[in-house]
């Protein structure tokens, strides 16, 4: 079972010494989520409340994460898997380095080959970096989506950053939005988002 394999992946992982992250955080944050879920949310790596208690996205970023799945119809206990492209904590919280997300890269590939998503949401640059390459931004490509394999990917900004910078909320849900269509397209035609009803074909 797709549990049962992620379970044991997460052993592996906890015992990772790869890079020199793990040296400075308490754990390791795997991800968690509904193993059977089609649509994955990717951010960039735990801050200190995600550290303290290795679980990811559980401090203010998270809230808001939490608030815009919920506005997609979303649940990260149901229907979604949320994950970070690295696994353990930066020191202060520091962007991850080239070396530590080439180091971290094998464990996020086979999380998300044992998932088997559909959609990936991609949270912030440094997540779309890992995905669409060191020149992207997410200013620049936010909204537009990509094609890779089987994998349909949206970059979309970062609930920190949207925390930072509220006026980047409309966009960011205008991404969103496309993500439910793309969702009810390819995944589930009935899903309902109470914020974003399903057009009447009547």
């Amino acid at each position: 079972m797709i549990a049962d394999d992620l379970k044991r992946l997460a052993e592996e992982v906890s015992l990772c010494h790869r890079c020199t992250l793990r040296n400075t955080a308490r754990g390791v944050v795997f991800g968690e989520g509904a193993p059977t879920s089609r649509i994955v949310f990717c951010g960039e790596g735990p801050g200190a409340e995600e550290d303290r208690l290795l679980r990811p996205f559980v401090g203010a970023a998270g809230q808001l994460l939490d608030k815009m799945l919920a506005a997609m119809g979303l649940d990260r206990n149901h229907n979604a898997y949320i994950l970070n492209a690295v696994k353990c904590r930066p020191p202060g919280n520091r962007v991850p380095l080239p070396e530590e997300l080439m180091q971290c890269r094998p464990h996020l590939d086979a999380q998300i080959a044992l998932l088997r998503p559909a959609i990936i949401v991609l949270l912030g640059t440094t997540a779309i970096q890992t995905f669409l390459g060191p020149k992207a931004r997410v200013t620049r490509i936010h909204g537009t989506w990509h094609r890779q394999q089987d994998l349909w990917l949206m970059p979309t900004y970062h609930p920190a950053a949207l925390l930072r910078n509220p006026q980047w909320k409309i966009a960011a849900w205008s991404d969103l939005k496309q993500v439910i269509d793309k969702y009810r397209e390819i995944v589930d035609p009935d899903h309902v988002a109470a914020h974003y009803p399903k057009p009447s074909t009547s």
